[in-house]
């Protein structure tokens, strides 16, 4: 019988099932994966005050989360966290960037980075949480 466990915190073993997986479909298909996680993190005087997080894939971009310590914000960490996370992916071989965001959280922010929307996943309950689709093509 199969069992089904759930887990909060994957394991390196895991993450190699995924990777292995993930590629191995993509081969079948034709297709180049590539799948690998980033992360950048922006330091005062070894403080973290910043984490930009994603995932390259394909020929796209992921990013998944972006942090900026609440007393750091308003000073352009977000957005140098943003143009490095461009700057390293520019000219190899990628076709844009992606995220998602909701209502309550940096839309306004990601346009003014150049980022549009694709799509909106409308909340049936609360505005705050319409759910924004953004591109950017490099």
């Amino acid at each position: 019988m199969i069992e089904v466990e759930y887990k909060e915190n994957l394991d390196e073993e895991i993450y190699e099932i995924i990777d292995e997986e993930f590629n191995k479909f993509a081969t079948k298909n034709g297709i180049v994966c590539n799948y690998k996680s980033f992360a950048f993190v922006a330091k005062e005087k070894s403080k973290i005050i910043g984490i930009i997080t994603g995932n390259s894939y394909y020929k796209e971009v992921h990013i998944s989360d972006l942090i900026v310590l609440e007393q750091y914000r308003n000073k352009h960490i977000g957005s140098k966290l943003m143009e490095t996370v461009e700057n390293y992916y520019k000219n190899k071989g990628y076709e844009n960037i992606n995220l998602t965001t909701y209502g309550f959280q940096a839309l306004e922010f990601y346009k003014k980075c150049g980022f549009k929307v694709e799509f909106i996943r409308k909340s049936k309950e609360n505005p705050k949480l319409n759910k924004y689709y953004l591109v950017k093509y490099f």
